[in-house]
């Protein structure tokens, strides 16, 4: 199985921002997760479309845009243009999800699905020929360093089966909590991509930390 390891900037240090991501993104890093979050679908505020193409200047490496807003279609073609490689939005707050997958797909972008802990998969099954990607949070998006909701390894198995049912070769990623204890659990369960932040970020040597993650999902380099 593949294995993504896809360290979020929302545990960087941003005064640092670029030496960080150099820092990942040569210590074997897949993607790089960046974390939209307009203060009211979720109580934090981050960026937009500037740090976005910012990052894009500092990396070649694919970046993984979550959209933690209301409305994520408004910003859908600034994302793009600012070099996001891929965009999720959350089924909460898309009551048109098909036509906004479409809308990602016609961006030239990968299109990803987000559900809350408490938001069952039911959300998603009646689109799942249209995801690239179905993110299953381990924790109430919002914040980083937050802690692992242990149920949610059966959400992940779950997930893991409804895509096979579905013959998807959609990534399953989970985001929240995911470090060295538990980052193994949910690869087990059937999670092939993993969003870690504040692990990698504040791991006093970011590439070990990378290579420890993988290797806890069988997989070395």
């Amino acid at each position: 199985m593949t294995v993504r390891i896809v360290p979020s900037i929302l545990s960087a240090d941003f005064a640092r921002l670029g030496e960080q991501i150099a820092t990942v993104s040569a210590g074997g890093a897949d993607w790089i997760h960046i974390d939209v979050m307009d203060g009211r679908f979720v109580p934090n505020i981050t960026y937009g479309a500037k740090v976005i193409e910012t990052v894009r200047k500092l990396t070649t490496l694919p970046l993984d845009v979550h959209l933690m807003v209301v409305e994520p279609e408004k910003f859908f073609d600034d994302f793009a243009s600012a070099g996001a490689t891929g965009m999720t939005v959350h089924t909460e707050v898309s009551p048109h999800l098909h036509r906004q997958l479409d809308r990602i797909h016609e961006l030239g972008c990968r299109a990803g699905a987000a559900i809350n802990p408490s938001t069952p998969l039911s959300a998603v099954r009646e689109v799942l020929p249209e995801l690239d990607l179905l993110l299953v949070m381990t924790v109430n998006p919002g914040y980083g360093a937050q802690k692992f909701i242990p149920y949610s390894i059966d959400k992940v198995r779950r997930a893991r089966a409804m895509l096979t049912d579905a013959h998807s070769r959609a990534a399953l990623e989970v985001d929240g909590g995911i470090g060295p204890d538990t980052i193994h659990a949910v690869w087990d369960a059937g999670a092939d991509t993993f969003v870690a932040g504040n692990a990698v970020f504040c791991a006093p040597d970011p590439k070990a930390e990378i290579a420890a993650l993988r290797a806890l999902c069988g997989v070395t380099v």
